[in-house]
């Protein structure tokens, strides 16, 4: 596992880098299914961020209303912090972090800032939730900008989807090829992962980009790991493991953490409720 980017464009990050010398895909999606054409086509960078070593989203839940802070998604492993270890869960903790905010063309609308890590983890899933001191409301007048919706529904085989990095301002288009039972890397463990079909080459500084379904525009997933060596459950390299424990490595595949369970965890006023009756997030041990 590569630890993220800290200062240098050359510093490898955990997960989403590419090998040197493997190109990443080209900054233009795949082309949509006529249906997607016709509803959204190819996603922009409207609502996408920067990070300091990664990429984010400014996204809004099932309850979310314009009056509440506005909530950033990337990795857990993105974190200032450090990365969260095999179990451990952060929530409400406070931090100084600033998100450079995208207009649809890429170009840097401003600066938004958050003083609490709403939620964060790397166990079933790899996640980080920030609560900005902005509303959507304040957003929106300031920089014209709307938050992308998180989509409430598990994503779907076959679907054209983009993964849309704030950092590099690039884009990665591909298709959902499946889904991971078990995605197993190192120390950790996810459950369910988006397996891309192998157009999508990521690289270092695309961890905790939006994974956005072509035909909704929603966001269906946050982009988190690549297998660089063909190596098995090591450090970059995360196998598949089945319900019957066969483990199956697929060499230079990337792979993204559903986000549609975070929709039942967070009720009004974007707040969290880990003990809300759909909600299966991971909780902080006790």
């Amino acid at each position: 596992m590569r630890k993220p980017l800290v200062s240098t464009l050359a510093a490898a990050l955990f997960g989403a880098a590419a090998l040197t010398g493997i190109a990443a895909a080209p900054a233009v999606a795949a082309a949509d299914s006529g249906q997607a054409a016709a509803h959204r086509g190819t996603p922009s960078f409207e609502g996408t961020v920067a990070l300091s070593n990664c990429s984010g989203s400014v996204v809004k839940l099932k309850h979310s209303r314009a009056s509440d802070p506005a909530l950033v998604l990337s990795n857990g492993h993105c974190l200032q912090e450090g990365m969260p270890g095999a179990g451990e869960v952060v929530v409400d903790k406070k931090t100084s972090r600033d998100f450079t905010l995208l207009n649809a063309d890429g170009s840097d609308a401003g600066k938004i800032h958050s003083d609490k890590i709403a939620y964060a983890t790397m166990t079933d899933t790899d996640i980080s939730l920030y609560e900005t001191t902005s509303t959507y409301k304040e957003i929106k007048k300031k920089y014209g900008i709307d938050a992308l919706t998180l989509d409430a529904r598990h994503p779907r085989q076959g679907r054209d989807i983009t993964v849309v990095s704030g950092y590099w301002k690039e884009k990665f288009g591909c298709a959902v090829d499946g889904f991971a039972y078990r995605l197993k890397e190192a120390d950790w463990t996810w459950k369910d992962s988006i397996r891309y079909t192998m157009a999508c080459q990521t690289k270092g500084g695309t961890s905790g980009s939006p994974v956005i379904d072509n035909r909704t525009g929603k966001v269906i997933g946050v982009n988190n790991t690549h297998n660089e060596d063909g190596e098995r459950c090591t450090l970059n390299n995360p196998c598949e493991v089945d319900k019957s424990g066969n483990v199956t490595v697929r060499y230079l595949n990337a792979y993204g953490q559903q986000t549609y369970l975070i929709n039942s965890c967070f009720g009004r006023g974007n707040q969290l409720n880990l003990d809300a009756r759909r909600c299966v997030l991971p909780e902080p041990t006790k």
